[in-house]
């Protein structure tokens, strides 16, 4: 979000989740905010369209349009796609916390969680491309690999698509995916930059996993505490990505150290009431999919260490040497740490198979990451 909390961007822009809570600099030549070169005075001078009939051949050595695949690698980065593997988990783990399996339903979440989150990627990117032309020149809207009417156009039309699949997964999805989809354009247009914005961040995330669990079963509010610790993890990436270009802050990485321990232990405790539907499954006599306790405390713990080993080693780090580069690895490791997170929380709402379907999406977004056309991608 900008889920899609999301994870899931630049620490005075702040992430999104949906940016999951920009990328590394590839491309072209430093453009300005709207498209043309950077005058002297650092003001945006106009650049002449395409040649027309009239005007005759372009003159020699002017820079050809972008091929096809290259415009293909400018949506991939704008869209950070390696980042959308973070994102699924939310409404596997919200099914989980409401007690149910995963259905038709879920997929549409998933549908809908998706296009809202790079809706929001989208919209971070045409929110932030004055900065970005001075930042990060060589991101896709600033070096001139995509127009930022673009880019705008696809937000809009994503956020239409995310909320036309929660009204097919039914009322009660679409009732948390309307205030979704709003969190994730006040936080890019209006919030990112306030005080507000790290909580803005967790909210967009915490509502994607309960429309993961109002999708599958209807209500939300057994998934509520699945929510308030997924959202408490993305609300500390949040807060350390606001200085990633800048870095100097120990407190913000110190203070997502320390949510990380905090959450590890929350999640890997065994829960003293499973969701009703899960029960249901485990009551004697009757065939389910709850793992036996042995088994439930091993998968839970592991996915906790997992979590804290993603997360926790770049935020020390970065308390030791608060410099942009460990920053930045800091609110990478934070995102990546989303989805051993998910599967924790899946995990401790009794759901195994949901927990290692989760699991999975991480050394996959990893293989996806490292293919060639998405090396240059980053997922912040």
């Amino acid at each position: 979000m900008s889920r899609i909390s999301a994870a899931a961007r630049n620490s005075t822009r702040g992430t999104s989740a949906a940016r999951a809570s920009g990328g590394m600099p590839t491309g072209a030549s430093a453009r300005a905010s709207d498209g043309g070169p950077a005058g002297p005075s650092g003001r945006a001078a106009q650049t002449p369209g395409p040649p027309d009939a009239a005007a005759g051949p372009p003159p020699a050595g002017a820079a050809a349009p972008p091929a096809p695949s290259s415009r293909a690698g400018a949506w991939a980065e704008l869209l950070r796609l390696p980042a959308l593997f973070t994102v699924p988990g939310d409404a596997l783990a919200g099914a989980a916390a409401a007690g149910a399996r995963p259905g038709p339903r879920t997929l549409l979440a998933i549908g809908s969680s998706l296009c809202l989150y790079e809706a929001g990627m989208a919209l971070n990117d045409w929110a932030d491309r004055a900065e970005d032309a001075v930042e990060r020149p060589r991101r896709p809207l600033p070096s001139g690999r995509i127009r930022p009417a673009a880019a705008l156009a696809a937000a809009g039309a994503l956020t239409g698509a995310g909320l036309a699949l929660a009204a097919g997964a039914g009322r009660p999805a679409l009732t948390i995916a309307a205030p979704l989809a709003a969190t994730v354009w006040a936080y890019d247009l209006a919030l990112k930059h306030t005080p507000a914005g790290p909580a803005a961040m967790a909210a967009a995330r915490g509502l994607d996993l309960l429309l993961g669990a109002a999708a599958t079963g209807g209500g939300t509010r057994a998934a509520l505490p699945s929510a308030a610790l997924l959202g408490s993890h993305t609300l500390a990436v949040t807060a350390v990505s606001r200085r990633e270009t800048t870095g100097g802050s120990v407190l913000a990485p110190l203070a997502a150290l320390a949510t990380t321990g905090a959450l590890t232990g929350l999640v890997a405790r065994r829960p003293t009431r499973l969701p009703a539907g899960r029960r249901a499954a485990a009551a004697p006599g009757l065939p389910g999919s709850i793992p036996s306790p042995g088994v439930a405390d091993a998968l839970r713990a592991g996915l906790s260490a997992a979590y804290t080993a993603t997360a926790a080693r770049p935020y020390f780090h970065a308390v030791l040497n608060p410099s942009p580069p460990l920053t930045q690895r800091a609110v990478g490791g934070g995102i990546r740490a989303t989805v051993p997170l998910q599967a924790a929380l899946a995990a401790r709402s009794g759901a195994g198979a949901t927990s290692l379907l989760v699991a999975a999406l991480a050394p996959a977004g990893r293989w996806f990451a490292r293919r060639t056309a998405m090396r240059k991608v980053s997922i912040t």
